[in-house]
């Protein structure tokens, strides 16, 4: 079981990143509220992680906080949710925003994130209402790192393709991305923020 992950962060394409470790570079998929607060490449970085072994493949999924993780391994045991759906949950929202999701039972901003159906969100509602009780007095807000300029074509094209690899439609990015873009975005990373952030409150 790998359980932490600490070196140097050598390559990112949301949701994968790539961290090298005395001379092995480890592949990892991470939420979009843990890939907004990585540092630049070429730094130091330290993740939590979790190790999943499949048939065909092995995966590993990393984490800033260690909440995260630890509601990553509550969603996963939700009937219907695997680490993909579970990655796409986190993606769309903090832990403390799905904290208030489930407090409120916000069915809506659940089936707003792709992959999650009527069903699924109700299944979430239920089952991880009494799992959650420990976050329910806690509040916080993950914070962004720098931010680097790029052109603008390639911020566009990059947060259409991060928003596709976490299951949207083409068509359903484009639009996401076209209607929270304007000349003060200044890279892609706070593109797909705003436009994952434009979903949850429709």
């Amino acid at each position: 079981m790998i359980g932490r992950i600490r070196g140097t962060l050598v390559y990112k394409q949301p949701p994968l990143i790539l961290v090298e470790v005395g001379g092995v570079g480890y592949e990892i998929q991470v939420p979009m509220t843990t890939l907004f607060q990585l540092p630049e490449l070429g730094e130091p970085l330290s993740l939590v992680t979790h190790f999943v072994v499949r048939e065909d493949a092995q995966l590993l999924y990393g984490f800033i906080e260690e909440r995260d993780r630890t509601l990553f391994r509550q969603l996963i045991k939700v009937n219907g949710v695997g680490p993909k759906l579970a990655l796409t949950i986190l993606s769309g929202m903090d832990a403390n925003s799905f904290v208030r999701c489930i407090q409120r039972d916000d069915m809506s901003s659940l089936v707003a994130l792709p992959g999650v159906g009527k069903k699924t969100a109700e299944r979430l509602l239920v089952e991880m209402r009494d799992k959650l009780k420990d976050w329910l007095a806690q509040v916080g807000e993950a914070q962004a790192g720098g931010i680097a300029v790029q052109p603008i074509t390639d911020i566009v094209s990059d947060a259409e393709g991060a928003l596709i690899a976490l299951g949207y439609k083409p068509q359903a990015a484009s639009k996401m991305v076209a209607a929270v873009n304007d000349d003060s975005i200044v890279d892609s990373e706070e593109l797909i923020r705003l436009a994952l952030k434009s979903m949850v409150r429709a």
